[in-house]
């Protein structure tokens, strides 16, 4: 049926006032387990007649200028076809500024990268109590319509599906209005988190990711200011981008947890007490044992790089001045080489079946003293031979001219 301008805005009145009635749905979301989206055709239909109360703005905006006339402009639609999704301008501007200047990332960069962010987020205007509400309904019936689209595209007649394909994109772009105009929200809280191990875009990037869970969680029928809602998620995410990427050697978040726990322990005990308090002290304050805190002490110092360079010049780095425990004494290792040739020598003197029999009766092979039975299978011989043979050579050893040598080495 075709309809005047004028036929359509009665009819579309007609549809808001009936819908105003005490037999009105209740208001489209999140409505408890099991009654989410419940009647499709009363939920959508204020939704499809504020689409069709847009196109008739839009046919009076034209006709009004053609009669030179000011003309209303519906705020909500402008330049809304060229606009990209919030996820893609926020972050792909951080993700590509750190690598533009095709240069070596410095303080000085950084800083103008911050500078030039705080620049484009700083045009998007704050939003009122008002503008929270209408947003959060365009985006929550968004939602709405991509949740039936995914549903089953195929059982919906082409009006239906055009019509839930118009809301989806509408709810997307309420989205990243939303998110865009709390960005600064996101910058203030990432400053507070400075030193901590992460650059200062970083945790804005991590920061922007908690906010877009934010706008996907919100309930606007509960009375919250969006952004004390989103001030968790923000600290949320940050503070879990800290455990997981700020330390050499990640901790688990329960852990980093109970780090900070004591931590602030600590320094509410160092200011009260004007001292630094004990493990015990910790201890009774948190609620663990000593032997806890001071294992959690332990998991809380950072590791230092042994490269990391000392001095006013440089030249030094900090793995030189460290000694190895590992290592011998430079003393002792040649001691032993000595040793072992002086030995050599000794057993040079021998006859070949001697000193192949003291060289593995005391292991001097391989480190790996043998039974006269091992020995005697080697050679073929009994064990008593064996012994025979070791005490003769025994005997030859203790002579002075083979002995004297080695008493330097018996200190």
């Amino acid at each position: 049926m075709n309809r005047t301008p004028r036929q359509r805005l009665e009819h579309e009145e007609g549809l808001t006032s009936q819908r105003g009635g005490s037999g009105a749905d209740p208001p489209l979301g999140r409505r408890g387990p099991g009654q989410r989206f419940r009647n499709f055709t009363s939920d959508i239909k204020f939704f499809l007649t504020m689409r069709c109360a847009r196109r008739n703005l839009t046919f009076v905006a034209s006709f009004a200028r053609s009669r030179g006339s000011p003309a209303r402009v519906d705020p909500y639609a402008r330049r809304a076809h060229r606009r990209r999704p919030a996820a893609g301008r926020v972050l792909t501007f951080i993700r590509t500024s750190s690598t533009h200047s095709g240069g070596p990332m410095t303080a000085t960069t950084t800083a103008d990268q911050v500078k030039d962010y705080l620049k484009q987020i700083g045009k998007h205007r704050l939003l009122d109590a008002r503008q929270e509400v209408a947003l959060g309904e365009r985006i929550e019936a968004g939602l709405f319509a991509q949740e039936r689209l995914d549903a089953g595209r195929d059982s919906l007649s082409p009006q239906d599906g055009a019509d839930l394909e118009w809301l989806a994109a509408d709810g997307r772009l309420a989205r990243a209005q939303m998110i865009e105009a709390n960005l600064r929200l996101v910058v203030s809280i990432a400053k507070r988190q400075i030193g901590r191990g992460l650059p200062l875009l970083d945790l804005i990037q991590e920061g922007n990711i908690g906010l877009m869970r934010a706008v996907e969680k919100f309930d606007h029928r509960l009375g919250l200011k969006f952004s004390t809602y989103a001030t968790w998620w923000i600290k949320q995410a940050i503070g879990r981008a800290l455990a997981d990427q700020s330390r050499t050697i990640r901790i688990p978040v329960h852990m980093n947890e109970l780090i900070n726990k004591v931590s602030r322990a600590q320094r509410e005990l160092s200011q009260s007490l004007g001292r630094e308090p004990s493990d015990e002290e910790i201890a009774l304050l948190v609620e663990l044992t000593p032997e806890r805190v001071e294992e959690i002490r332990g998991y809380a110092r950072e590791p230092i790089s042994l490269s990391t360079q000392l001095g006013d010049e440089g030249d030094t780095e900090l793995g030189d001045l460290i000694e190895d425990a590992e290592a011998g004494d430079p003393a002792d290792a040649v001691g032993h080489t000595l040793l072992r040739r002086q030995l050599q020598d000794i057993l040079d003197g021998l006859t070949d079946r001697e000193a192949g029999v003291i060289a593995l009766r005391y292991g001097l092979a391989d480190g790996e003293p043998k039974t006269l039975d091992e020995i005697g299978k080697r050679y073929g011989v009994t064990r008593e031979r064996i012994r025979q043979i070791e005490a003769k050579t025994m005997s030859k050893l203790r002579h002075p001219s083979r002995a004297t040598p080695l008493r330097d080495y018996l200190s």
